[in-house]
């Protein structure tokens, strides 16, 4: 199941006794959908958001990208770049999956978005995302946004879909996590189980410890089902598509807050454009997203993904026909009653002028205002609660749901 053997009896405890706990005194749920649910998307290795989101516009960008430019918006012309507005275009790739959303206004994209973080390392700025914490000060590494969030809401059902519990979940109450692309059997037999919770019979975790194997065994029993159920189609769903819709799955029947990491984005060589490398992990991440949000069903209305990656890349392309590493990037934000269908935040003309450092994207939106914003209107934060979650940061209200 990947649990993090580590914390494993204390995050039974916590997934089982999710209704008892989460009813601490100081604790808000004010969302105008109760059965709200979050779900993060971290796409980790930077990917390229010139060329998902593509200024199409600019000139400068067709200057700037030789062999990796995707063509403007043209209908008759299948490889170029699906129009969003009269600024920017969807990469084709995402034509048949995350464009519809757009259409329908359940699609959001944030440009110049991203940290203060000016390291561009993957994992400093990995690590600043996930704390949410000031990049300036001193970090503490037992304090995730995420966990911190879930710690100002009650009925919070919090799970990781990660091989190990990742950072944005440390401190706080333990969060269970389960290795959603490969599940195997649980690494806990029937036997082991039994002898664990007898360790604890009598005490005040005994309960808790008990519900939490099944809720274990539940998850691997749902999960092992729909694995056998895509089995029998004649084109069985792979990769992040196949993990999405068990992602899906989960959340419409157990759990209302998620993260879950995609890795594959650290394009420096042959990055490709209209079709290439590039362009074929965009299909499966919208065919995931899309396969995410046929699973969830109805619950797509009170549902809010966020897709978001470390930092964005150079704007010019490099020798290799790839891209290097870069400071802003945009941001994804989806869901049934998202106000969707626009470019939003501040921009500014995606020319040289604009350049952060002479190479990259500026950031204009901070990202912890971004999500600040975004959860003071789904959960009805106060400014108390914001300030536990994002220490020192102002929230962007963006109008986002």
């Amino acid at each position: 199941m990947g649990i993090d053997r580590r914390a494993f009896i204390t995050a039974l405890a916590a997934a089982a006794s999710s209704t008892a706990s989460m009813t601490v005194a100081g604790r808000v749920w004010a969302a105008p959908k109760a059965d709200a649910a979050l779900l993060v998307v971290f796409l980790r290795g930077a990917y390229d958001a010139a060329n998902v989101v593509i200024p199409t516009g600019s000139s400068f960008y067709y200057e700037s990208r030789s062999t990796l430019a995707i063509a403007r918006p043209d209908p008759l012309v299948a490889t170029s770049a699906v129009r969003l507005d009269a600024d920017y275009g969807l990469h084709p790739a995402l034509k048949d999956t995350i464009y519809p959303l757009f259409q329908r206004g359940q699609a959001a994209f944030v440009p110049f978005a991203g940290t203060d973080d000016l390291t561009r390392s993957h994992f400093e700025t990995q690590d600043t995302i996930e704390l949410g914490q000031e990049a300036a000060g001193t970090r503490d590494y037992r304090s995730g946004f995420m966990a911190r969030l879930a710690r100002e809401l009650t009925r919070v059902r919090p799970i990781a879909f990660t091989e190990q519990l990742p950072l944005t979940f440390q401190g706080g109450d333990p969060v269970p996590n389960i290795a959603i692309a490969s599940v195997g059997k649980p690494g806990i037999d029937a036997r082991q189980a039994r002898l664990i919770a007898s360790m604890y019979a009598g005490g005040p975790l005994a309960g808790a410890v008990e519900e939490g194997f099944r809720v274990r065994d539940r998850v691997y029993q749902d999960v092992s089902e729909h694995m056998m159920e895509a089995s029998r189609g004649a084109a069985s769903p792979k990769g992040f598509e196949l993990s999405a819709r068990r992602i899906g799955r989960l959340m419409r029947e157990q759990f209302n807050l998620g993260f879950v990491d995609v890795g594959g984005w650290d394009t420096h060589v042959n990055q490709g454009a209209a079709g290439g490398y590039l362009a074929d992990r965009l299909s499966e991440l919208g065919r995931g997203i899309a396969g995410f949000v046929e699973e969830i069903g109805p619950k797509w209305n009170d549902t809010v993904v966020v897709v978001l990656s470390e930092f964005g890349r150079t704007f010019r392309e490099n020798g290799n026909k790839g891209t290097d590493h870069g400071h802003g990037s945009v941001y994804w934000v989806l869901g049934g009653n998202v106000h969707g269908g626009r470019i939003a935040g501040p921009q500014v003309a995606v020319d040289q002028a604009h350049l952060f450092q002479n190479r990259d994207y500026p950031v204009l939106t901070d990202y912890r205002a971004l999500l600040g914003g975004l959860f003071q209107r789904l959960y009805g934060l106060t400014p108390e609660s914001l300030e536990r979650v994002f220490a020192g940061a102002r929230p962007q209200d963006l109008a986002l749901v």
